[in-house]
This record gives C-alpha cells, sequence and structure tokens, in this order.
C-alpha cells in the first residue's frame, strides 16, 4: 500500500505587473526627449540670435550723431569716420573710427560710443586756436600744444598775431611762443598784440600803445606776468621781465 501524498502548497507567483514598468519608462523617456528638445532649441535660438547681432543688419549702425562740432559740420565728421550704414554695432572698429576722426586736423580729441540698438555717438573737441602766425599762403591758427592745424585768409579774431618762421610742435621757438600765450593772466591778455620768439629763449610780447616786452624764455612765466603787470604802472615803452628779479622799464 503506498504511502500516503503529502499536499503540496502550491504557490502561485504572480507575473510582474509589467505595465506600470512600461508607463513610466515612456513618461521617463518624454522628460528627456521634452528636455533634449527645449536644449535643442535653445542653442538654436542663441546661435541664430548671435548670428543674427555679429553678422547681419538686424543690430546694425542707423544713425551716427556727432556732439561737439563747431567749426566742423556733422557731416564732415562723419565722412571722416567712415561708419557703413548697417555695420553690426557690436563688430564696429572703435579704436579705428578714433583714429579716422582724430586725423582731421581741426580736432583735438575724439570718443566713440556704442547706443542700442542702432546709434554710434561721435564726441569730438575742437582745437581752439591761442594765435594766428602770418605766412605767404594765410594766417595758420595754433592751438595750446604749438599744433598748426588750420589757415584763414585772414587773421584770427581775439587772438594775438605769432611772429615764427615755422610754426609746429616741434619747433621751439613755437613752444616758447605757445607755453607763454598759455600762461598770460586775463587781466593782460587784452593788451597783447603779438608774441614773437626765434629760439626758445628769446620770446618778445608787444604790448598796445606799442610797448615791448622782453620776456626769455618761457620758465617762470606766471611770476614774470605778475612783475609785469606791476611794473606797467610806470611809463615806459620797453618791460625787461627776463630775469623777474632785475626787471627793468625803460
Amino acid at each position: 500500500m503506498s504511502a500516503p501524498v503529502r499536499g503540496r502548497s502550491t504557490r502561485v507567483r504572480s507575473a510582474p505587473n509589467r505595465r506600470p514598468k512600461s508607463a513610466e519608462y515612456r513618461a521617463r523617456r518624454r522628460v528627456i526627449l521634452r528636455r533634449r528638445l527645449v536644449a535643442l532649441l535653445t542653442l538654436l535660438s542663441v546661435v541664430g540670435l548671435t548670428y543674427g547681432v555679429f553678422f547681419t543688419p538686424l543690430l546694425g549702425v542707423r544713425a551716427v550723431d556727432v556732439h561737439g562740432a563747431v567749426v566742423l559740420t556733422d557731416d564732415e565728421v562723419r565722412r571722416a569716420a567712415a561708419i557703413e550704414p548697417g555695420s553690426p554695432l557690436v563688430r564696429l572698429d572703435l579704436a579705428g573710427i578714433r583714429e579716422r576722426v582724430a586725423a582731421v586736423p581741426r580736432i583735438a580729441s575724439i570718443e566713440v560710443e556704442r547706443q542700442l540698438p542702432g546709434t554710434v555717438r561721435l564726441l569730438i573737441a575742437e582745437r581752439v586756436p591761442v594765435g594766428s602766425v602770418k605766412l605767404s599762403d594765410g594766417y595758420h591758427l595754433v592751438d595750446s600744444t604749438g599744433k598748426d592745424y588750420a589757415i584763414l585768409p585772414g587773421a584770427a579774431p581775439g587772438v594775438p598775431e605769432l611772429v615764427l618762421a615755422a610754426p609746429s610742435s616741434a619747433d621751439p621757438a613755437t613752444r616758447a611762443v605757445v607755453g607763454v600765450v598759455n600762461e598770460l593772466p586775463e587781466k593782460l591778455r587784452p593788451e597783447v598784440v603779438s608774441v614773437a620768439a626765434t629760439s626758445g629763449a628769446d620770446v618778445k610780447v608787444t604790448l598796445s600803445g606799442n610797448r615791448v616786452v622782453k620776456w626769455g624764455s618761457a620758465d617762470d612765466t606766471p611770476r614774470k606776468a605778475a612783475v609785469l603787470l606791476v611794473l606797467l604802472s610806470r611809463p615806459g615803452t620797453t618791460y625787461d621781465v627776463s630775469a623777474p628779479d632785475l626787471a627793468t622799464v625803460s
């Protein structure tokens, strides 16, 4: 007689729930794809914007504003700047623009500014004459640095005549004459008719009334001017302040 068969407990394992996992996987994948798409679109937008800004007229030059022109016209300054309309604003060669404008003899200084979306500002300062030199081709204007920068058919109003053979910022006589004129006190300036020199040490100032001042070099000009103002209270035609401690009147 056979032995009784023990009952076997049969456990039925449920099959893995694949559907929830599959749904979760698809959801994660959608998120990843969405992020990649956003990243791609962002990259394309950045590339497109960069290209538009740097290589197209999107932010190109639409206007060139000039500030500070007095004798020069705005159009003369714009022509010197040579800024091509539509040029991408961010790629402008500002140093090159400054060099071109600064090459205009009348311009003493120039600043260049960008202004979004499409404006370039040129801020200039023109040279101011301290005197004019009469030469064969007209009256040469000379500024406070000794630069000969313009020619007029007549003498410049409001400034003395500078008697010089060859006005130039490299010429010792020019530097001496300009150095004296630059430091003359306001009280004395209306009296000055001309300032002459042949070297850096023989400046001569002619005042109204045919009075002549032997100035010497441009050294110690403020002190010489102070001494001269005292001496002018005495009658005379020649005033020598070249050695201010030993000034004379004759």
